[in-house]
């Protein structure tokens, strides 16, 4: 009794000292998300997607804290479609053997990290507030449903055992990023495009102002990705845990460095030039699509994946262009159409069916989208979406807080507001 007492000690401090530290990499990734937006926008709309970035972290963690997380982790019963709606942590996430407020940590990380997907897609010409106010419908409501589904053992992630369908998404393709993806894709269709981006002659570019920051971003979310899909294993009790953690790693940074690779070779046979931003979202490309499943692809089919994770997610970019879909950072390309493709992967390594998958996704997305639709309309005749043209020629930092990134830069038609 006493060497299973200690096994058992043993197992939950290993267990809760692996999900705090893969969680702590995970948060990592919203300063990774922070430098690659900030990087990518032009100078005089730093400011504001920096503090954008910040609040929706902060927001993020109580919102979730007092609802979402409950509503994730407390349905009614097993393969089921209608969540709980509590308020509180009081629920313990399925396959974890920790205290709720580790499994809470694990968590409330994925759900920011959703909503920095978002923050990217609409930058340039959304008004903070209205972006802070959806942040709290979409991590009380938007995603804590769709995770109920799936993660928190609803009728799409239960296995047909259990009466669900068996739809598989080891750490988020779908869940998180695509989630994230389609909520931003509502937004932009009712935001519109950033004034003079699109002309007869097609789009025009407005290049980011900070390529160190760009590539800064790239590589701390290639290292808090570890953590992502690391900690999704949610156990490292055992020597088959640790090989399962082994080979996440391994999958995860191969299929980033072939996303990169991959966009590289298309922008310089393409364009004939190699464009950083797209070597940088190739990688995050790479990135998403091994997420569905890092868990059981050879370090080859790792290398696969992400390659064709990063060619898709490479020409969506241009399409989106064509019709008109102004997605600055190319977020709805990486995190909704690589997400997809990871997605659709899944059953070349694991026993589920592309049926399966489509189902699964396709109930994600159509929650997602017309869960945001009805959310970001009712912002737009409130409060509103869009800052005004002047505020937008002139920038969001000052319009929406007052401070310019680089001041010493101005042009001299604004002042700094205290």
């Amino acid at each position: 009794m006493e060497s299973e007492a200690l096994i058992h000690q043993t197992n939950y401090l290993f267990n809760t000292l692996f999900l705090l530290f893969s969680g702590a990499l995970v948060m990592w990734m919203a300063a990774g998300f922070a430098m690659l937006e900030a990087g990518l926008v032009r100078t005089k709309n730093t400011t504001e997607i920096l503090t954008k970035n910040l609040l929706l972290y902060a927001l993020a963690v109580i919102a979730y804290q007092i609802v979402g997380f409950d509503i994730m982790y407390q349905g009614n019963d097993t393969a089921g479609w209608i969540p709980s709606f509590g308020f509180g942590i009081n629920a313990t996430a399925e396959g974890a053997s920790q205290s709720s407020n580790v499994d809470f940590f694990f968590q409330v990380v994925f759900v920011a990290t959703a909503m920095s997907i978002i923050s990217g897609a609409v930058a340039e010409r959304m008004k903070l507030s209205s972006f802070l106010i959806f942040a709290i419908f979409m991590t009380t409501i938007i995603y804590p449903i769709e995770g109920y589904w799936t993660w928190g053992a609803g009728a799409l992630g239960a296995s047909i055992e259990d009466g669900g369908l068996g739809f598989s998404d080891f750490a988020g393709s779908a869940i998180v990023h695509m989630a994230g993806a389609v909520a931003a894709l509502a937004g932009v269709i009712f935001l519109g495009p950033r004034r003079g981006r699109y002309t007869d002659k097609g789009a025009k570019p407005m290049p980011g102002a900070n390529m160190p920051l760009v590539t800064l971003g790239a590589f701390i979310l290639w290292l808090g990705w570890l953590g992502f899909n690391g900690g999704s294993q949610l156990s490292f009790t055992g020597i088959e845990d640790a090989d399962a953690v082994a080979a996440v790693f391994v999958n995860t940074n191969a299929a980033a460095a072939a996303g990169a690779l991959t966009a590289y070779l298309l922008s310089v046979v393409i364009y004939g030039k190699a464009d950083l931003t797209l070597i940088v979202n190739g990688a995050l490309s790479g990135l998403v699509t091994i997420t569905a499943a890092p868990d059981s692809p050879t370090a080859i089919q790792a290398v696969l994946f992400g390659g064709i994770g990063a060619t898709a997610a490479f020409f969506a970019i241009g399409f989106f262009d064509k019709i008109k879909i102004d997605d600055p950072v190319g977020a709805i390309s990486v995190h909704g159409v690589a997400g997809f493709v990871g997605i659709l992967l899944v059953p070349v390594t694991k026993d589920v069916t592309v049926i399966t998958q489509l189902i699964g996704v396709g109930i994600i997305v159509a929650w997602v989208f017309a869960a945001s639709t009805v959310f970001w309309l009712a912002i737009k005749y409130t409060v509103g979406l869009r800052i005004s043209e002047q505020d937008e020629y002139l920038g969001a930092d000052i319009s929406e807080c007052g401070l310019e990134a680089y001041p010493e830069f101005s042009s001299g038609n604004s002042k700094n507001i205290r």
